[in-house]
């Protein structure tokens, strides 16, 4: 199988790699993360190079690509630590709206695309521990009130996308619509904060808030794990060059500091280190592959995929962001070093979309039929 990229996904590549070393600096990161982790200028800097618009279809303004050019950006951002939620703004809230309404489609996707709304998934609660179909939010009357936790840049978010019950037991898998709800609407209240590696998050919290109807009960779970796996997909390609950056900053520490007088990446023993820091990346990168391509398979197939993904991807980037921090020394772990800050997003994305304890035990129960062997 050709895993060559096209040139205009290089080119894309490129275009993004030059606007992260020149206007997203480690100090401008810095700044971004002290101020709440959120940055209006840079998420304009982003629309502008188009990735605002990379998923949204080019009859609403957008550019109209695929999983692959995704998966391209996605590893250039997290090569840059970019703190403004490019995934959600960019992947999910365009792939959910496809599905609502025309007249919703036509009042929110070119704002989306020119960069001008930011529109982000709002599904976790308190005790969903990580299932889809664990929903407490209810509707009435079309308007609803709940708990939602984690929202990325919530407090900032123009409007964000809401699983809510319309029938049934907060655990079922029936009755979960999707909502969109404009955060200057009647009844939402935001509590921001910041996360272990200085992105922005809140909660929000809805009371008696009207809202618009995207998917009906009969497409809302399905629609939500693809969301997930979205997700998933561009946090392992986003991994990817997390991983890539803080192993090549470690073999540049290596090589220049010294010990006896020489060099310590010579020591027999750190080159062991490095070597299988490297296996696991390559692991990593290759499931980040296999998850963007299963995107777009049947729902069994494509979740059990992605669950596939994130439990190597989980190990992978525990393993790297440890060894590569502990290769380091003191200085690994201290703030004015940009090392410290690839191993918080390593330990904080490893939690995300589930963890790798949860996603081994979806691939368990997905693969039960064939004993352990893929079909």
């Amino acid at each position: 199988m050709d895993f060559d990229f096209s040139e205009d996904q290089q080119a894309l590549r490129d275009a993004v790699r030059r606007f992260i070393d020149k206007d997203y600096g480690f100090e401008r990161r810095t700044r971004i993360a002290r101020a709440g982790g959120f940055d209006r200028d840079a998420w304009q800097g982003l629309a502008g190079l188009g990735l605002t618009a990379l998923a949204v279809p080019e009859a609403h303004g957008g550019l109209g690509f695929g999983a692959v050019e995704a998966m391209v950006v996605m590893e250039e951002l997290g090569r840059g630590l970019v703190l403004e939620p490019v995934a959600q703004g960019a992947l999910i809230a365009p792939a959910l709206l496809r599905q609502a309404p025309d007249e919703l489609q036509a009042a929110w996707l070119p704002r989306i695309a020119g960069g001008e709304a930011l529109v982000v998934l709002a599904h976790q609660e308190a005790k969903s521990r990580y299932r889809l179909n664990r929903v407490a939010t209810r509707v009435v009357d079309g308007r609803l009130s709940g708990v939602k936790s984690l929202v990325p840049a919530g407090d900032i978010a123009d409007a964000f996308i809401v699983p809510a019950r319309v029938a049934g037991a907060d655990d079922a898998r029936d009755g979960i619509a999707l909502y969109l709800v404009e955060r200057s609407a009647a009844g939402v209240h935001t509590r921001p904060y910041s996360l272990h590696d200085g992105s922005r998050a809140a909660e929000v919290h809805l009371d008696n808030t009207p809202a618009q109807l995207i998917a009906g009960p009969e497409q809302g779970l399905a629609l939500l794990e693809l969301a997930a796996d979205i997700g998933i997909a561009a946090q392992a390609a986003e991994a990817v060059g997390v991983m890539e950056r803080y192993l090549a900053l470690t073999v540049d520490y290596l090589n220049t500091r010294k010990q006896f007088g020489v060099a310590i990446a010579s020591f027999q023993a750190l080159r062991h280190r490095t070597a299988d820091a490297k296996m696991q990346l390559e692991l990593a990168r290759s499931m980040s592959y296999y998850a963007t391509l299963r995107l777009g398979d049947a729902e069994p197939v494509r979740r059990r995929a992605l669950s596939q993904a994130k439990v190597q991807l989980g190990n992978a980037m525990r393993f790297v962001g440890q060894q590569c921090t502990q290769m380091h020394g003191g200085i690994g772990v201290t703030d004015e070093y940009a090392g410290s800050h690839y191993f918080k997003r390593l330990t904080v994305m490893e939690m995300q979309w589930g963890d790798t304890l949860h996603h081994l035990g979806e691939v368990s129960a997905r693969m039960q039929d064939t004993a352990g062997v893929f079909a």
